[in-house]
């Protein structure tokens, strides 16, 4: 009889899938390693919240954790998973040693969410009003603590091709390490957008994201400052509507009813106010990833204005649902015309469809992965052996984290 193979995920935060992206992309790990015959436990130092998701629900065991502690050591050594996810590199920094140390067969995952030096990279460039090049990657401190955790784990997950390039190309990361995962959903017939609600139906523009996040702070900035006063000019009865969990008040100060700029706070189904819209509007001019909030926006039947940056990646070329424009004026006058026009907008709900269908089937990538996980289960050890700038970060890095970790432990007791 087969052993059950034990996964334990360490994460950053506890899952949040009504909350953000990354919440919503951790359930879908969550559930190819469930509907593959993991037993999961899913630990973290972060603090609960009212917002988590009930990880009992879903069969999995939640466990508590705590930062730059042994009582970890003792924990993992009595579960001894097969494989062990780390959620974003700063989770593999803190704990990856101790996982190395105590079980060290364990094949180590590392979910990158997206990369990080990236967004950061990106978000500097903007803040110096400078084109962001990709060697400014190369000076990015983040990804030199980001790239160093890829090369130290077994498998790293990573959401967008465009990242993936880049980690081939500028880092020079050798492909064996890397798996590309995009978001994964379920296939869309066009019968399916008679189930949702029709263009007269629905009204509204709508931005929707996670405040916690930088570049969604920034678009909603962009869209107050820049593109609604534009929209408005020519379509003086628009309304947009932000929603967003985790508003801060400098986000709530921009609530502005006379002039249809509505700040809603978190949106209790944000699938339910998607498909009651009419558009979504995302400039986003920075970031990194893949925009959950778009993809979103294509199965809820709800086309959407977005901006290079939001849309890469996301679509293999294929018709937007509806415009990619990085000109302001250009940006509004399309909103608009999109949100105006009929038939303009019922192509784009069908462009959408196409899109999930090319780009995001989980049958396309659930089955790879668990196969190559299976076959690092099999043999990690010539795997391991390939990757001798991976066992050099491990052997050095060891050294460090493992004695400031254990210098904050000796300070905290």
């Amino acid at each position: 009889m087969n052993q059950i193979k034990k996964l334990l995920i360490v994460g950053f935060v506890w899952p949040e899938p009504k909350s953000s992206a990354a919440g919503g992309r951790m359930m879908q790990l969550i559930s190819i390693f469930k509907e593959n015959g993991f037993e999961i436990t899913f630990a973290s130092a972060a603090q609960d919240n009212d917002f988590m998701v009930d990880l009992f629900e879903f069969g999995v065991i939640k466990k508590s954790i705590e930062l730059n502690s042994s009582s970890f050591d003792d924990f993992v050594v009595e579960l001894n998973p097969d494989v062990v996810l780390f959620d974003r590199f700063m989770v593999e920094e803190q704990f990856g040693w101790r996982v190395v140390e105590k079980c060290p067969n364990a094949i180590r995952i590392l979910d990158t969410e997206d990369l990080h030096c990236l967004r950061t990279a990106r978000q500097k460039a903007f803040k110096e009003n400078r084109i962001f090049e990709l060697e400014d990657l190369l000076s990015e401190e983040v990804a030199k603590r980001e790239i160093a955790s890829i090369l130290r784990c077994d498998l790293s997950l990573i959401i967008s091709e465009f990242e993936m390039n880049i980690l081939k190309d500028v880092f020079k990361i050798n492909e064996d390490l890397l798996f590309y995962l995009p978001f994964l959903v379920d296939e869309m017939k066009e019968e399916d957008l008679l189930q949702l609600p029709s263009f007269e139906n629905r009204n509204d523009f709508v931005f929707i994201g996670n405040f916690l996040h930088e570049p969604n702070w920034n678009t909603v900035q962009y869209l107050k400052e820049a593109i609604w006063p534009s929209i408005k000019k020519d379509f003086p009865e628009a309304v947009l509507k932000v929603f967003g969990a985790y508003p801060s008040q400098k986000v709530l100060q921009l609530h502005q009813p006379k002039n249809g700029f509505f700040i809603m706070g978190r949106a209790e189904d944000a699938n339910e106010v998607v498909k009651k819209s009419r558009i979504v509007l995302a400039p986003i001019r920075f970031g990194a990833g893949l925009k959950g909030k778009l993809l979103e926006a294509m199965q809820c039947g709800t086309p959407s204005v977005t901006t290079s940056i939001g849309s890469e990646a996301m679509y293999a070329n294929l018709p937007w649902n509806g415009f990619i424009e990085d000109d302001l004026a250009e940006f509004a006058k399309k909103a608009i015309a999109l949100y105006q026009d009929e038939n303009l907008w019922k192509q784009s709900q069908k462009n959408g469809i196409e899109i999930i269908n090319k780009c995001y089937q989980k049958k396309d990538y659930s089955e790879k992965l668990i196969s190559l996980v299976n076959s690092l289960l099999i043999d990690s050890k010539s795997h391991r052996l390939h990757n001798f700038m991976g066992n050099l970060l491990q052997h050095h890095a060891f050294k460090s984290t493992m004695y400031m970790s254990k210098w904050i432990e000796a300070k905290n007791k």
